[in-house]
């Protein structure tokens, strides 16, 4: 860890701008977190359009607090609505609503937000420490080396997400379709724009990005008739826990984290694996109390948090190191970056040192506050929950065309984000995973480019592409991870055939 940099980020991060927007991140984090459907990819790229006027350092400041805050105000709606406010909430949604059932959601609650902050606190000290030593490796990859560690990030997030790696797959390749759209810089080839002069220059990453999480949520829970309210369950005081729940919780924070954080460096596609491992981990590990779980049992809302928190900091060693996303929100704050014409990679730690340690330096400074934030105020974060589902969804949608229009002030956008809002209706509506879409978007352009830098290189030679120690160790990763799901299923039914 550059200890220079990181005291200079420091300071930085400490100034009143930085920290007002860091501020601002973390109740806009939390606020997203709280309410059921609303996740820190759609709260960014709501955003994204809204930032373009603002300093880079800051907006990115903005959108890492809001990351860190949406996995801790999911456990509130969680906890007292069984209803996950975004998909790595709903392992702590078992245990936590019986626990609020049973008077106890206070415990649930400081657990859930203490948890929270002691994983955040460990990722982000791992990515200081872990994400320069992986820059500096970055370093030594060549174009091969780094189209097979797109293929792999493209394959393994096909793979693990969605009800079928088919499914995955699909949506990868329409993601890598719609990046195709455009004139070629490099031939000047019109391509995918069906001789439309407003889809020369592409469709824009950002109203991609808003057209699948912000419309396509709000079409598809409104034809869902998901605008109602469940039954909540009461809470007022203050989170607090007792001796005995410090004792059975500290041990699934760590747990949770060891497990957490590698998965989120890992393109596993997200908080789900992680969370899920923990709470598997947690029973098993719960000698005497397995028939507490199911019941209300504590250490299934602490590990399962910290797992999620720990994945969330995970996400941004390869996305700052690499510039290469695990997860979904990953690749909307990539798309951020790209915005300001930033490219996060090996380089970056190097030409923006100061823009890189102040990013790092204010997750630190934002962990605190959400802390400071959430336990005195999780009452009120609860009432939010009041507010009237057709009134904040039909808000939303408002916004996201504003944002979408104001970009290039062409109606071609507002068709283009509709468009891509009914897609992403589709792909809720019939199981379809958005993740491997949006990597398509936007690591196809840089897997492109990398492809023909390897094949300029060898003048054309195609086994450049596997002729590096690396290429090898890549893609042999990657049909065994992309062969596990599809044999499993075979091997587990000859097993159970072999014991009749």
């Amino acid at each position: 860890m550059d200890i220079t940099n990181f005291l200079l980020g420091f300071s930085n991060a400490l100034t009143v701008t930085n920290l007002l927007f860091g501020l601002l991140g973390t109740v806009l984090g939390t606020l997203v977190g709280v309410l059921p459907g609303i996740g820190p990819a759609l709260a960014i790229s709501l955003l994204l359009p809204v930032t373009l006027v603002a300093d880079p350092t800051a907006s990115l400041i903005m959108f890492g607090a809001i990351y860190y805050g949406a996995m801790y105000g999911g456990s509130t709606t969680s906890i007292l609505l069984n209803t996950p406010g975004e998909s790595g909430s709903v392992m702590t949604a078992i245990e936590g609503n019986k626990m609020a059932r049973r008077g106890r959601a206070g415990a649930a609650l400081a657990t859930a937000a203490i948890g929270s902050f002691v994983a955040g606190a460990i990722a982000t000290g791992l990515l200081a420490l872990g994400a320069p030593f992986l820059a500096k490796l970055g370093l030594l990859l060549t174009p091969p080396d780094y189209l097979a560690l797109i293929i792999v990030a493209f394959g393994t997030v096909g793979a693990v997400m969605g009800s079928s790696p088919l499914r995955g797959l699909i949506a990868l390749s329409l993601g890598l379709a719609i990046a195709l759209v455009g004139i070629d810089s490099q031939s000047g080839v019109s391509r995918l724009t069906f001789e439309n002069i407003y889809a020369s220059d592409g469709i824009e990453t950002i109203v991609i990005i808003v057209g699948l999480f912000a419309v396509g949520e709000t079409l598809y829970i409104a034809f869902r008739g998901r605008l109602g309210k469940g039954e909540m369950n009461n809470f007022s005081g203050l989170a607090f826990m007792t001796k005995e729940d410090w004792r059975r919780s500290w041990k699934p924070w760590l747990r949770g984290t060891a497990i957490g954080f590698p998965t989120g460096v890992l393109p596993a596609g997200g908080s789900e694996i992680p969370t899920f491992l923990s709470y598997t981990l947690e029973k098993k590990l719960a000698k005497g109390r397995q028939d507490e779980f199911g019941n209300g049992a504590i250490e299934g809302v602490a590990g399962p948090e910290a797992a999620n928190n720990a994945n969330a900091g995970g996400a941004l060693v390869p996305l700052l190191a690499l510039g290469l996303p695990t997860s979904g929100t990953a690749a909307v704050i990539l798309a951020s970056f790209q915005m300001y014409n930033i490219n996060p990679g090996p380089l970056l730690f190097t030409e923006q040192p100061l823009l890189v340690w102040t990013l790092i330096a204010s997750l630190f400074i934002g962990n605190i506050l959400l802390l400071v934030i959430n336990l005195p105020l999780i009452g009120l974060w609860a009432k939010l929950l009041q507010i009237p589902a057709p009134f904040l969804y039909s808000g939303i949608l408002v916004f996201a065309m504003v944002g979408a229009y104001a970009l290039n002030n062409f109606v071609f956008d507002l068709w283009m984000l509709l468009a891509i809002g009914v897609l992403g209706l589709l792909f809720r509506r019939f199981g379809y995973p958005i993740t491997p879409l949006i990597l398509g978007v936007i690591l196809g352009p840089m897997a492109e480019v990398q492809f023909r830098r390897a094949l300029q290189i060898s003048y054309g030679d195609y086994s450049i592409l596997v002729s590096t120690p690396f290429t090898w160790v890549a893609y042999a990763a990657l049909v065994i991870i992309v062969s596990i799901p599809i044999l499993s299923p075979l091997i587990r039914k000859k097993l159970g055939t072999q014991s009749k």
